[in-house]
């Protein structure tokens, strides 16, 4: 009798070549793991942004049909390393409504390089100053990246309005809503 044979009938063989294969999927399985949060934290998979809607250019522009409308100033800060391409933007809720077309100067798309920051202008219409929500609304965003065309729907981060008491946050949407119906009925502001 070999000592092959004697780990055979005491099942050590088949304990061992268990173990081997448990080995083998949990190196497997943690290399997987490596690789994709990799791949997630230099944005190959899904771009890492950061918006930011400048209120500075922002005014109230009343056009001849008595539509209340602002251009808003956004800026798309890449934090991840790899490129996508900004396809569209819109926004719609009750009383306001971001525009996914840009006007005639402004490009349809945005290419933002790793690490990058582009800015774009849209437009935005707002129909009731008082039905805007006040609780955070998701914009649309459709982008292409090495990975295809996707849509997702992001809320911005908060607005700040200064009153007397200091700076308060309030929704994006509800914030910008209230600075342009502002700066509508008083444009000395």
């Amino acid at each position: 009798m070999a000592s092959g044979d004697i780990w055979q009938q005491f099942g050590l063989v088949t304990w061992r070549a268990q173990r081997k294969r448990l080995q083998g999927a949990v190196s497997l399985g943690l290399s997987s793991a490596v690789i994709a949060a990799g791949m997630w934290w230099t944005g190959s998979v899904t771009p890492h942004i950061r918006w930011e809607l400048d209120s500075f250019f922002l005014h109230a522009i009343v056009d001849e049909n008595g539509l209340l409308s602002a251009d808003v100033h956004i800026s798309i800060d890449n934090e991840g390393m790899v490129p996508f391409t900004l396809t569209g933007i819109s926004a719609d809720m009750p009383g306001l409504r971001l525009l996914p077309d840009p006007g005639p100067e402004e490009p349809s798309e945005v290419t933002v390089a790793g690490g990058d920051v582009e800015a774009l202008v849209r437009r935005v219409v707002i129909t009731d100053c008082a039905a805007v929500p006040h609780e955070p609304q998701p914009v649309r965003v459709s982008y292409r990246s090495w990975t295809g065309s996707r849509t997702v729907e992001v809320v911005w981060d908060s607005w700040w309005l200064g009153g007397p008491g200091g700076r308060v946050p309030v929704a994006w949407q509800r914030g910008l809503a209230a600075e342009v119906c502002n700066d509508a009925v008083n444009p000395s502001l």
